[in-house]
C-alpha cells in the first residue's frame, strides 16, 4: 500500500507539471509578444489600431486593415461554413444510406487533413480565375447597383479579394465543424429519437426538438473551432487576398489579415520599429483569439446552466 501511494503522488505530481508547462508556455507567449510590441506601443499607443497608413520607409503603421480582414473573412467564413456543415452532419447521421455515411466521412475528413498551402495554390491558379471570371463579373452586374448592399459588390472582377478568401476559408473550416457536428449528433440515444417519430414527429421536428437542445453545447463547440482555424489561417489566404494595406468598403477588392501580413512581411522586416509593429499585431491577433474563446466559455457555461430548464 506504501509503494503504491509513493506512484500515487509521482503520478499526480507529473500531471500538475504537465499542466504547469502548458500555462508556462502561454504566459511566456503572451510576455515575449509585448515585450516585441512595446517599441511600437509607446510610438503609436492606441492610433496604431486605428490608423490605416502602412510605411515601412517612414516608419509610419497602422493595423486597422489587417485586423478587419481578420474579423470580415472569419465572419464570411462561418457564415457560409455552418449551414454548409450543418446539413453534412444532419445528412451524415439522420439522412444518408448506410452504404454511403462511411465514405463521405471519410471524405469529410480527408478535407480536413489536406495542407492549408494546398488551398492555397488551388484558390490561387484555379478557384480565382474561374471566380474572378464567371461569380464576381454577375456579382457586380446584378448586386452592385443595390441600394443597401451594393458597396460590396463593386469593383474590378480581379478573382481575389476579400471575399474569395472568405470563401477559402469556409472551405477549409467546413470539414473541422461538419465533423464535430456529426460525432455530437451520434451521441444522441435512439431511443429518443424512436420516441419522437413514434409520436409522428418529422425528421425536422427530430432534429430541432431532440438532437439541438441534446447536443448544443458540442455544436456551439464546434462552430469556435471553426472560428479559431478562420483567424489563425496563414498561407491560404495569403494566397488569394490579394495582400494589401488598403481598406475597402467592397469584399471584391484585395485585403489583408493579421496572419497573411506576417507570413508576407516578417522575414523582410528592417528595423526595430517595423519588427516591433509586426509582433503588435500577433498580439492583436493572441487577443482576439482569447475573446473569442472566453465569449464561447461563457456561452457554454450559460447553456449548461439551462440544461434541465423548460423552454
Amino acid at each position: 500500500m506504501q509503494r503504491f501511494a509513493i506512484q500515487d503522488k509521482i503520478f499526480v505530481s507529473l500531471a500538475q507539471l504537465f499542466a504547469f508547462i502548458v500555462f508556462a508556455l502561454l504566459f511566456g507567449i503572451l510576455v515575449s509578444l509585448i515585450i516585441g510590441s512595446l517599441p511600437s506601443i509607446h510610438k503609436f499607443g492606441f492610433g496604431f489600431i486605428t490608423g490605416t497608413a502602412w510605411d515601412p520607409v517612414t516608419e509610419k503603421f497602422g493595423g486597422l486593415v489587417p485586423i478587419v480582414g481578420t474579423l470580415v473573412t472569419s465572419f464570411i467564413a462561418l457564415l457560409i461554413g455552418v449551414p454548409i456543415s450543418f446539413g453534412i452532419a444532419l445528412f451524415l447521421t439522420e439522412l444518408s444510406p448506410n452504404w454511403l455515411k462511411r465514405p463521405l466521412g471519410i471524405a469529410i475528413e480527408l478535407l480536413a487533413g489536406i495542407p492549408s498551402i494546398i488551398y492555397g495554390m488551388w484558390g490561387l491558379f484555379v478557384f480565382a480565375p474561374f471566380f474572378g471570371d464567371h461569380i464576381e463579373q454577375w456579382l457586380i452586374d446584378n448586386l452592385g447597383n443595390l441600394p443597401v448592399i451594393g458597396f460590396l459588390f463593386q469593383g474590378a472582377p480581379m478573382g481575389i479579394g476579400v471575399l474569395t478568401a472568405s470563401l477559402i476559408l469556409a472551405i477549409m473550416v467546413i470539414p473541422f465543424i461538419a465533423s464535430v457536428m456529426r460525432d455530437v449528433f451520434e451521441i444522441v440515444p435512439p431511443m429518443l429519437k424512436e420516441s419522437a417519430y413514434g409520436l409522428g414527429a418529422t425528421t425536422w421536428e427530430v432534429v430541432r426538438y431532440i438532437v439541438l437542445p441534446y447536443t448544443r453545447i458540442g455544436v456551439v463547440g464546434g462552430i469556435m473551432l471553426g472560428l479559431g482555424r478562420a483567424l489563425g489561417e496563414t498561407m491560404a489566404v495569403t494566397f488569394v487576398i490579394g495582400n494589401s494595406h488598403d481598406i475597402s468598403t467592397s469584399l471584391l477588392m484585395p485585403g489583408n489579415t493579421i496572419s497573411s501580413a506576417l507570413a508576407n512581411e516578417f522575414t523582410e522586416a528592417v528595423g526595430k520599429m517595423y519588427t516591433s509593429a509586426l509582433i503588435e499585431l500577433g498580439l492583436i491577433l493572441f487577443f482576439i483569439t482569447f475573446v473569442v474563446l472566453a465569449i464561447s466559455k461563457i456561452l457554454l457555461l450559460q447553456l449548461r446552466k439551462q440544461e434541465g430548464n423548460k423552454d
